[in-house]
């Protein structure tokens, strides 16, 4: 079966960023296409990009890395739930893309993103990002607002049309996961 990781890209405390990320997989967890699991980088305690070699060339040496590496291998598709800080993604999600390159080869990516612009700035970035990794970004995403979507910009509250979004988010990140599986194979 299809495995899709739901990222869960903020590491900040009182991070509004694990309530969005916990939406998604409950939601996810209804479908029966593929199983879902959720991917906290507070889990990884990821440092600042340590490896002395480009990771381009798969040769990993910290032990982090190597847990991370495993974990983003056993996957065949992402959700990426980022917030917005300063037009782009957190600092946090960046690093932990770089640790790694050839784990994020052929698979798909969506993204539901929250800000003051619904993230959307964060997300035109990771967008390009994918495609230097050789990820199929989907069309789809979720863009929350933390204006309609948030109460005091704190209590996750989503309008009904966001779960219907991320739906479609879900369905083109299994179908283009499920799709390019032939490519990981190799």
């Amino acid at each position: 079966m299809t495995r899709i990781g739901i990222i869960l890209g903020s590491t900040r405390p009182g991070r509004n960023g694990e309530a969005v990320a916990r939406w998604v997989l409950d939601v996810a967890r209804q479908r029966s296409d593929a199983e879902f699991e959720l991917i906290d980088l507070l889990d990884y305690k990821l440092p600042h990009l340590d490896e002395a070699y480009p990771p381009a060339m798969g040769q990993y040496t910290q032990p982090h890395t190597l847990r991370w590496a495993e974990t983003i291998a056993s996957f065949d598709g992402f959700v990426m739930v980022t917030p917005e800080y300063n037009h782009s993604t957190s600092g946090a999600l960046k690093n932990a893309i770089d640790f790694l390159y050839a784990e994020w080869n052929n698979k798909a990516v969506g993204f539901v993103s929250y800000g003051s612009v619904g993230g959307a700035r964060a997300v035109e970035h990771l967008r390009l990002i994918a495609g230097e990794l050789q990820m199929a970004d989907v069309r789809s995403q979720v863009a929350l607002s933390l204006f309609t979507d948030f109460e005091n910009f704190s209590v996750f509250t989503p309008n009904q049309h966001q779960q219907e979004a991320l739906g479609v988010t879900l369905d083109q990140v299994v179908a283009w996961s499920t799709a390019l599986a032939p490519l990981r194979q190799r």
